[in-house]
């Protein structure tokens, strides 16, 4: 255990020395303006890491470096594949010039302040969480440290350079390793505005260096949630309504309490919890239990479908407006109206839904796979009644969060069920639980007029979105407005469109729903870009020139639509008995652009798939590739197959022979070409998912005239 002996007061800087850890050191923190002015409490980073305490900054980051010259890094981000435990440490380690090989990165535990906003969602890891803030405290830290050479040999700092962990003056030939400096860089004030590095001096940023996890993941040494194991440990699973949204009528547990195994069955605010002294005897239990359960909701999918398009025959609160969409249209030479529609979506995570909690009379400990490390610990002291420096939050790997895991309902379930039996208790949903109790993509439609002109170019575009708001908004999503995450990728789009209107249908169904990975343009940019095509094809124009000229006001976009039309040679077309088709979308700062090319003689096929895409500065290069190649799994496994159906109110999906993945037989090859630049970094994790399903079903139009408005893919 790392313990610190000096602590400096903290200032409203950009960094925050902290002082000299135990065994010698410097140790540094990136710094955000506190909401509050309270003293920060002790943080628990990682299983063993480090006690801090602090006066109301909000770290989001740790850098140490130790007397040996290594160097340890603490990420306040879920890893959730997406390797923030790699590429965060790595924006640091390269402007203080360190040998990456003397790098150790650190998982940090929640903490109500001290690491910013912990939630890791909307590919935000990077572009939002760490790329500006991390520079400048490897900056900082590598002026320190030279400051300190400079010092020593009694010359101008400016003569001496920083490499590979090194402080080195070229006149003289001396050197020194940083953990030799690191007592006296301990001693410096930390410079306010440190010199970041030009791009072009980037060593780390923008390779491909092997991730620091990967063999402990391939070997199975990763402690994902459900590794979890603690001393006493009971295990358990919950029992929850049949229906969306009801609650427990009647219980009878005699016959899961004669199941070998089981311990205890509770009653905990979500439904029945079954403990047990191993999981396997948990899920028998569960499934052993007679309850009924009482419920008002009771529509259908096809009643729910009818709700939607009754509210597009409705007026919409208005999104985004410019020019006089209703002149236009009118005035239009070719005019073309359509529904598009989507369905609900589970995340179905590889990794179960699961918690580990301990609750004492004066703590509570959990060990959560959460992309939402300080909703989890609020959680856990709602419910126990403690002060929140009294519950600590072990953030494990996620084994696949979509979002799904920013919620936290299985968080409460462990802390309650732990609460009830008075020992740790690791709660596991079985897959039917998980599948019937999801926060789901929500089911939309979008109602849409368009229009060309002469010319055959886009004159008017009338969106109409109607479908629920996710369950937890916030800013102008709340009240009556036009919800943000609804309309996103349609009142974001940024195809240069002189009369346009988007509004918004407010669907209240009760069905719960959630952030599901890309949101809103997961399903919306389908719709768009399928309408964007049958516009084109209206209009006599190829679908890639037609978009082309559309974007004329955003070269970058323009950029990466020219660059994916030429990595599949769209000029020359597809071999006979294929189609190709389009997909593009702008989304958290990323721009992607897909090709597919596809053939139905043998029923419907993907071959391949094209990929182009701008997301800013680049931090790893296979990261992104990776990432890239992940979304179009999962886009082309939504486009195919996903699809969750409501039966009176009842989910009728329960696992993967109903809810089907994307097989490996199935899977198209795909080509991927990252455009290098110097922007600011965008989203990766999330933009590459729209394209794919209009890039599928505009490809079917192309190579058999059938126009297909709804998903999943459905072929006459």
């Amino acid at each position: 255990m790392i313990k610190i002996r000096k602590l400096d007061p903290m200032n409203r800087r950009d960094f925050v020395k902290l002082g000299s850890a135990a065994g010698g050191g410097l140790l540094l923190s990136v710094s955000f303006p506190t909401k509050s002015a309270r003293a920060a409490e002790p943080a628990h980073l990682d299983f063993d890491a480090v006690d801090m305490l602090g006066d109301g900054f909000q770290p989001n980051a740790f850098l140490h470096i130790a007397e040996t010259g290594n160097i340890e890094i603490w990420v306040g981000r879920a890893d959730m594949g997406q390797g923030v435990r790699t590429s965060l440490p790595m924006i640091v380690a390269d402007e203080l010039d360190a040998d990456w090989n003397r790098v150790t990165s650190r998982q940090a535990d929640a903490h109500p302040d001290k690491y910013g906003r912990q939630m890791t969602v909307g590919s935000t890891s990077v572009r939002r969480g760490g790329w500006m803030p991390l520079r400048r405290a490897g900056a900082a830290a590598r002026e320190m440290l030279v400051t300190a050479a400079a010092t020593q040999w009694a010359v101008p700092a400016s003569e001496c350079r920083t490499e590979m962990g090194r402080v080195i003056h070229n006149a003289s030939g001396r050197s020194a390793d940083y953990g030799a400096l690191v007592g006296a860089a301990a001693a410096l004030p930390v410079p306010e505005e440190p010199r970041l590095k030009d791009p072009s001096e980037f060593a780390l940023i923008g390779t491909d260096v092997p991730q620091v996890d990967t063999q402990l993941k391939v070997t199975g040494q990763a402690t994902f949630g459900i590794d979890v194991r603690v001393p006493d440990m009971l295990f358990a699973t919950v029992l929850k309504s049949t229906v969306l949204g009801g609650s427990l009528e009647s219980l009878d547990d005699s016959a899961a309490r004669e199941v070998p195994g089981v311990r205890d069955v509770i009653k905990i605010s979500s439904g029945v919890a079954v403990v047990a002294d191993h999981t396997w005897a948990a899920f028998e239990g569960a499934r052993a239990l007679e309850c009924s359960w009482q419920a008002d909701f009771a529509m259908s999918s096809s009643e729910i479908s009818t709700h939607n398009a009754r509210l597009c025959e409705g007026d919409g609160v208005v999104a985004r407006e410019a020019g006089d969409v209703g002149t236009a249209l009118a005035a239009g030479t070719q005019r073309l109206e359509a529904d598009y529609e989507v369905p609900y979506l589970a995340h179905a995570t590889m990794e179960p839904m699961n918690c580990t909690a301990h609750v004492e009379a004066d703590r509570c400990e959990i060990w959560a796979p959460t992309q939402n490390p300080q909703g989890t610990q609020r959680v856990g002291a709602e419910l126990t009644g403690l002060p929140i420096e009294q519950v600590t939050t072990h953030v494990t790997y996620l084994g696949c969060g979509w979002g799904r895991r920013s919620r936290t309902d299985f968080v409460q379930d462990a802390v309650e069920t732990s609460m009830k039996v008075g020992a740790p208790v690791q709660v596991v949903w079985t897959r039917e639980e998980d599948m019937r109790n999801d926060q789901y993509r929500p089911a939309s439609m979008i109602r849409f007029h368009g229009a060309t002109d002469a010319n055959g170019r886009l004159s008017a575009l009338s969106a109409r979105v109607a479908g629920p708001p996710l369950g937890v908004t916030d800013g102008p999503s709340r009240g009556d407005g036009a919800d943000r995450n609804a309309v996103d990728g349609i009142a974001t789009l940024l195809y240069d469109v002189p009369n346009l209107v988007v509004d918004y249908c407010r669907s209240n169904v009760q069905v719960p729903t959630g952030y599901w990975r890309s949101v809103g343009p997961s399903g919306n940019t389908f719709m768009l870009e399928g309408f964007i095509d049958e516009l084109a094809q209206g209009a006599g124009r190829d679908p890639l020139e037609f978009r082309l000229e559309l974007l004329d006001g955003h070269p970058r976009m323009k950029h990466v639509l020219q660059k994916v039309s030429e990595m599949c040679d769209w000029a020359a077309g597809p071999p006979k008995g294929r189609g190709r088709g389009i997909g593009l979308v702008e989304d958290k700062g990323g721009i992607v652009a897909q090709i597919a090319e596809v053939s139905v003689a043998d029923g419907l096929r993907v071959h391949r798939v094209w990929c182009a895409a701008d997301c800013g500065q680049i931090i790893h290069s296979g990261i992104v590739d990776a990432q890239l190649t992940g979304s179009i799994v999962t886009g082309l496994t939504a486009a195919l197959y996903g699809e969750i159906t409501i039966d009176e109110g009842k989910v009728v999906q329960s696992n993967f022979h109903d809810y089907e993945m994307l097989r490996m037989s199935d899977m198209p090859e795909v080509e991927v070409h990252i455009v290098r630049n110097r922007e600011e970094p965008g989203g990766v994790g999330e933009p590459g998912v729209p394209p794919i399903a209009p890039a599928v079903v505009n490809a079917i139009f192309a190579l058999t005239g059938q126009r297909l408005r709804k998903l999943p893919i459905r072929m006459a």
